[in-house]
């Protein structure tokens, strides 16, 4: 990440960007708060049972998340469970401070692709 001159670069706001994007809808930050409180991999079936949207949707929110990776899936016979992946997690209050120009409370190991 260069910071010269305190200015992200080009790839690190692209990367930071794209998660406050993923978060940018209630029901995405529902999914990911039940994730990270429950702490076990969950079911879309599961996850619909305490979010107010159907299957379908939750689905959809699931990919979003995934695509950012704040959301791993894992594969059980036909069946896909999701669960919170800690490291992105941790490196998203990090990305928040360093855009706000406060050092980085946590390891490099959080930047892009982290």
């Amino acid at each position: 990440m260069n910071m010269g001159k305190g200015l992200l670069d080009r790839p690190t706001a692209t990367e930071y960007a794209s998660w406050f994007k993923a978060l940018a809808d209630p029901t995405r930050i529902q999914i990911v708060s039940l994730l990270a409180r429950e702490g076990h991999p969950m079911s879309v079936g599961e996850i619909v049972e305490f979010v107010d949207v159907g299957q379908s949707t939750v689905s959809a929110h699931l990919k979003v998340l995934a695509e950012v990776r704040f959301v791993l899936a894992d594969s059980h016979g036909t069946a896909r469970f999701y669960r919170i992946n800690d490291a992105c997690v941790d490196c998203f209050p990090t990305a928040a401070d360093i855009i706000m120009g406060k050092p980085a409370p946590v390891p490099p190991s959080c930047g892009p692709s982290g």
